[in-house]
């Protein structure tokens, strides 16, 4: 293990800014914005503050001054922060973001955690400065990793889990397989039906599971390029800045709780930030890879661990029934619905999801 500082060429940010200001902008297909996915207008907006306005070496700086380190995990290389606390007994937490989020995500949270807490943050691997996998990205793979990062590399000997979306696979399979280390298993999303036996379904648990694939099929066209053709994509992706940005950026507007209105939620330099480091460590063809590997994931097995849900407020998720997560997690003790605080809760409430953390947590340290 040893200390990471971010620091990006000056060359490669000037080819960045060359890149942005050749930027080839697309006709809207729709006269409504955003229907037809990202702006172009708004894209537009971002595309130039992000070649002349945005400031990447203050942005840099502030990531900096978190503990960072790399860490020789199974033979990849494993980036991560790590926040410790002052408390003689604090309980270590990982939290684990998903997709197309970063480390960057779960920093507000661990601020908030930290006087209570030891705090590990890793990149998911194949995202930002975590050596891509050599072999399938599957939940139970990267569990496998994170309890290797957790007990042997920092030594932990118990510890604690949070994610969403990809994380929250990750945090699950946590639970399933190391029962002797894992105290406890938070989510907000990411797999939350695994396991439950369909025949057995009471009529609003069907229904959602119907709303489920209704709503896949209306919005999994990123999905399918990404599970079927991951390279044809991350070849333009890798290539345009401008369309990187459009293809985050999408994505960010849909999920987050921000009722269409993006900049409720997100400043540009939020989004900018992701989409830098996506750049910059040209990782976005690498971080498809939890679609594309999805055919060689196991059948999850069950979670004993105490589990807490507090679930993502969007469309789907308000029709997500309570006795669901109870048949997916036996030992489930604690279930909430927030009114705010969407997708990527973690950077939208931050307050809201520490006191969640607490909550669940503190008793089990």
């Amino acid at each position: 293990m040893e200390p990471f500082r971010i620091d990006v060429p000056e060359h490669t940010l000037a080819d960045l800014r060359e890149r942005l200001s050749r930027t080839r902008f697309t006709a809207a297909s729709d006269r409504t914005p955003w229907n037809a996915g990202t702006d172009p207008t708004d894209l537009r907006a971002l595309v130039e503050h992000w070649a002349g306005g945005f400031d990447w070496r203050r942005i840099e700086a502030r990531l900096n001054g978190y503990p960072q380190y790399l860490a020789d995990v199974d033979g990849r290389r494993v980036h991560f922060v790590h926040v410790r606390s002052t408390r003689r007994d604090a309980l270590p937490l990982v939290l684990t973001h998903g997709w197309p989020s970063c480390f960057v995500e779960m920093l507000a949270v661990a601020d908030r955690l930290a006087a209570d807490f030891d705090v590990v943050v890793p990149s998911l691997p194949g995202f930002g400065y975590s050596e891509a996998p050599g072999g399938p990205f599957t939940g139970r793979r990267i569990a496998g990793t994170w309890q290797h990062l957790m007990t042997t590399t920092l030594g932990y000997r118990r510890y604690g889990a949070f994610g969403g979306d990809v994380g929250g696979s990750v945090t699950q399979w946590l639970g399933a397989l190391y029962p002797e280390s894992v105290v406890g298993i938070q989510m907000t999303s990411g797999s939350l039906t695994a396991g439950i036996d369909p025949v057995a379904l009471e009529p609003d648990e069907r229904a959602y599971l119907d709303a489920e694939r209704a709503y896949d099929a209306r919005d999994g066209g990123y999905a399918e390029i990404m599970r079927t053709r991951p390279d044809t994509i991350a070849a333009a992706l890798t290539d345009s800045p401008a369309g990187l940005l459009a293809w985050i950026v999408d994505k960010y507007r849909a999920w987050s709780d921000c009722a269409g209105d993006l900049p409720t939620r997100w400043s540009p330099d939020d989004l900018l930030t992701v989409a830098t480091l996506y750049w910059v460590t040209g990782s976005i063809g690498s971080s498809f890879r939890p679609y594309y590997d999805h055919p060689h994931a196991d059948p999850r097995p069950p979670v004993t661990v105490p589990t807490a849900i507090t679930l993502s407020h969007e469309p789907l998720m308000a029709g997500y029934p309570r006795s669901l997560a109870e048949r997916a997690f036996p030992n489930l003790r604690h279930f909430a619905r927030p009114d705010s605080g969407g997708h990527f809760m973690s950077h939208e409430e931050p307050d809201y999801l520490a006191t969640q953390l607490r909550t669940f947590f503190e008793p089990l340290r």
